[in-house]
């Protein structure tokens, strides 16, 4: 019997269990996403995030609460650090006149508060390294530390030491909670999350300081310290209970290395570069308005403390219109355009603004108009930014609002001697040329890359 030997078959191709690829507008051939709700869900993926890094836990893993629930707890704290970053503003007036001092000593301690931003370019590293819950328990910490002495002894020191304490908590907590919402959810949808996280900015001036200016008419401007500390004192432990703990000590240290590592990386960016000079321009020319509001509505107008407080809703109200703007167009138009078309509302807002102080119902129209374009342009670059270095995303967050603290301090020191010397009028003829000078800086910074 012949027995016929058949040649052996070539070796098959195994066959691809990875979905399909796709080219998007440009182009580019677009893999889905393995891995839905983890921080491999970014616009540029590359082999390196198609692996979720080890010390770090996807959306999708299970934890004490969910997701959701953890961003309420951190939203609520967020609600009391800006409330105690923020009430002084308004309330500067009254602040001098009980401290016995010049309304321009006040303006420089709310200068020396934005300067807390400086020191806050270690949070972002560390948050990296230690994780992002115990760098928001540190922030919300510091808060109490700080109101509490001032509740204790209220002196110009105190108060100056409790302002910078509670601008130094916000830049210890806040590069944390965005890096978390980066690492978290995928970027097509991070304009949402953001947006919403950060209504609790226009809650601190729609509920905070209004309550504080019903508290501040009522039992003295003093009583405003020990509220804000009792309150940080119930973040901390809601923050305790809720969120679980990172895993994050399975990487090691590397001391001052660390440091100079995550910060080399910042700056050889120049998208990073660019997000770090709107940073500043934007924070300085808003805050240079933002200290003078409270004197203008009260020297303008002849407004009470109590007044001044409420009018703050109209500012509380046009921020949460900002952040509602940035949760429904930000995402689809395009985060570049979105922050050229607020820059480009701002300005207009601060040129008008001079023109509208005729009537008290025509300044609060146009201040309305003007911080919800600010509010709209800054939620819009935190989303941008939480996408420019994947891998460092609380240092870049960190580095960002560094640089709007030293912006912040700047409009400061400038906006009361402006205030003193030219009155609104050079005021928002200067935050106009600064925003201008923005727009510049991220054409140039983001050109000729789609975000």
């Amino acid at each position: 019997m012949q027995v016929v030997k058949h040649a052996p078959l070539p070796p098959q191709r195994p066959v691809s269990t990875r979905p399909p690829a796709r080219c998007d507008r440009m182009g580019r051939m677009r893999w889905p996403d393995p891995f839905p709700g983890s921080a491999a869900g970014n616009r540029y993926q590359d082999k390196a995030q198609l692996t979720p890094e080890p010390h770090s836990t996807p959306a999708s893993a299970p934890g004490r609460h969910s997701l959701v629930f953890n961003l309420i707890i951190t939203g609520l704290c967020r609600l009391v650090l800006n409330t105690a970053r923020r009430f002084a503003y308004p309330f500067a007036p009254e602040i001098s006149r009980g401290l016995g001092v010049p309304i321009t000593h006040v303006t420089a301690m709310l200068a020396v508060n934005q300067a807390s931003g400086v020191l806050g370019l270690l949070a972002g590293p560390l948050a990296d390294r230690f994780g992002f819950r115990t760098t928001m328990l540190a922030g919300m910490s510091l808060l109490s530390a700080g109101m509490l002495a001032a509740a204790v002894n209220t002196t110009y020191a105190t108060v100056l030491i409790a302002l910078f304490m509670a601008g130094l908590a916000k830049n210890v907590f806040d590069p944390a909670i965005q890096a978390y919402v980066g690492e978290h959810v995928p970027y097509r949808r991070r304009g949402l999350v953001i947006g919403l996280i950060e209504t609790s900015w226009a809650g601190s001036t729609l509920i905070g300081v209004p309550l504080i200016g019903l508290l501040i008419a009522t039992y003295g401007w003093q009583q405003a310290f020990p509220v804000m500390g009792l309150l940080g004192l119930i973040g901390i432990a809601a923050m305790r209970w809720g969120i679980p703990a990172d895993r994050r000590h399975e990487k090691p240290l590397a001391g001052p290395g660390l440091l100079i590592r995550a910060w080399r990386q910042l700056a050889q960016s120049s998208a990073a570069r660019s997000i770090l000079i709107l940073g500043f321009l934007i924070s300085m020319a808003n805050d240079g308005l933002f200290v003078i509001i409270g004197a203008w509505l009260e020297d303008r107008f002849n407004l009470s403390v109590a007044a001044i407080g409420f009018g703050t809703i109209v500012i509380g109200l046009s921020e949460l219109c900002g952040e509602f703007l940035t949760v429904a167009i930000a995402d689809r138009m395009g985060k570049k355009r979105a922050i050229l078309l607020g820059l480009f509302l701002g300005t207009a807002a601060y040129a008008a603004l001079p023109f509208l102080d005729r009537a008290l119902g025509l300044a609060l129209a146009g201040l309305f108009v003007l911080f919800l374009a600010v509010e709209f342009t800054i939620v819009t670059t935190f989303s941008l930014a939480t996408e420019i270095l994947p891998a460092q995303r609380a240092t870049m967050m960190a580095g960002l609002l560094a640089a709007g603290g030293l912006g912040r301090m700047a409009g400061a020191l400038t906006g009361g001697w402006l205030w003193v010397s030219g009155g609104l009028v050079a005021v928002t003829a200067c935050a106009a040329l600064l925003n201008t000078a923005a727009f510049i800086a991220i054409l140039w910074g983001l050109r000729g890359r789609r975000w």
